[in-house]
């Protein structure tokens, strides 16, 4: 692996540990056994940094969804499979991590948002297209405004100054905000499935 890429991968993991402000280049050079130096011809400073690691992930969760979409029997076990992997993936992120993204690096992500290659809502919405035409949504929905209220819903999910994790555990939120809105578009067919498929999750 080039030392790029796991400058890159290393960072990614202490971010997603830590937090951001948490992590120092000198603590990033001793996770990696190379000198602080070493980083700093490969990045010029720790903005950059972030910028490639964000961009990495995105890129990364771009491909795992096209995966899921491609590979699910129809579109609401697709929907259910995508809340899992977010959920797996926000648990395992540290609040210092999100808290920071969302406080201090607002200035810097606005700085380089065209040099971000961030996942695309508006590719999601042949999700609910394919859903209605598997009769498990209904016909009279508006598929892009269903996508971009499903998107924004599932963002709002993690959001700890609208639901605080010490009062709102992630799971109730998503049986309580998200599966009643999926709920409200299904047929009776698109219902039994959600019904069934929330038990396990």
């Amino acid at each position: 692996m080039e030392v790029r890429d796991r400058i890159i991968e290393r960072a990614a993991e202490l971010f997603r540990t830590y937090g951001i402000r948490s992590v120092t280049m000198d603590s990033l050079a001793n996770q990696l056994g190379i000198s602080k130096r070493t980083i700093y011809e490969v990045f010029s400073d720790k903005d950059e940094l972030l910028m490639e690691v964000l961009t990495r992930m995105a890129r990364q969760q771009k491909d795992l969804v096209k995966r899921v979409l491609d590979e699910s029997e129809n579109s609401i076990v697709a929907i259910f499979k995508m809340l899992e992997i977010n959920r797996d993936n926000f648990q395992s992120m540290s609040p210092a991590f999100q808290s920071d993204l969302k406080k201090y690096h607002h200035v810097v992500l606005m700085k380089n948002a065209d040099n971000i290659e961030m996942p695309d809502y508006r590719n999601h919405f042949q999700v609910i297209e394919k859903g209605i035409k598997e009769g498990l949504f209904r016909k009279e929905i508006n598929p892009d405004l269903v996508n971009r209220c499903l998107y924004n819903l599932g963002r709002s999910i993690m959001d700890n100054d609208l639901y605080p994790y010490e009062l709102f555990s992630r799971r109730d939120v998503i049986r309580n905000i998200f599966f009643i809105y999926l709920r409200g578009i299904s047929t009776p067919n698109g219902l039994d499935l959600i019904n069934k498929l929330a038990k396990d999750f």
